[in-house]
């Protein structure tokens, strides 16, 4: 069976791996690692809904360990999962905060943090089966929301589709072998900043999900 998650010391992208032994060495009390998928109490099984970013941030994921978590990309994601239903509790952006999924994980296309922001091709390549394993081991997954293009793209192909026939574009939907997709840009604090997405862009891709899962 292949695991969902990559290794605490996966070696898959060396230039990644050196980016973050560097994080370890200069901050050895963050987790400096690839970040795990963040599934809701009752685990994959109960996993309706999945939330696809692009990689961890160097002083947000790859520092707490959770995904989105840490540095201002959450602000936004967390607060329109909350109203949407997707998510309950109280977000304060750090990992022991209590908050919890409902039906509903979260991960990144790429599980370790790349320098700028920006992984490579062959990376994000490198990463996909992780990503597919993940699919796989959520039997009951009825609905993903790609945030940006990157992450769009890669799971289209890890779904062996064609990303010429499911292009990626704001509030854009596609269906694949039963899951259907809801793309969005994504809640990075330029986006949200310059006006690329608002909150209500959001929360009406949100209103989607939860109208196509009834």
């Amino acid at each position: 069976m292949k695991r969902t998650d990559p290794p605490r010391d996966c070696t898959r992208c060396p230039r990644l791996r050196a980016y973050v032994r560097r994080s370890r060495k200069a901050h050895p009390d963050w987790f400096n690692a690839p970040v795990p998928t963040w599934y809701p109490p009752c685990g994959p099984n109960s996993v309706k809904t999945l939330v696809l970013g692009l990689a961890p941030g160097l002083k947000g994921a790859n520092r707490t360990g959770r995904a989105f978590t840490g540095d201002a990309s959450g602000e936004l994601l967390f607060s329109t999962l909350i109203k949407s239903g997707f998510a309950a509790g109280d977000f304060a952006n750090r990992p022991d905060d209590g908050l919890r999924l409902i039906d509903t994980a979260i991960t990144n296309a790429v599980r370790c943090v790349p320098p700028g922001n920006h992984p490579s091709g062959a990376e994000i390549a490198n990463c996909r089966t992780f990503l597919q394993a993940s699919l796989t081991g959520m039997p009951n997954l009825r609905a993903i929301v790609t945030l940006g293009k990157i992450a769009h793209d890669s799971l289209v192909r890890a779904l062996d589709a064609r990303a010429a026939e499911h292009p990626f574009g704001h509030a854009n939907t596609s269906e694949i072998d039963g899951i259907r997709i809801f793309a969005s840009y994504h809640c990075s604090r330029y986006n949200v900043n310059t006006g690329r997405l608002t909150p209500a862009m959001l929360e009406r891709v949100f209103a989607g999900v939860a109208d196509y899962l009834g």
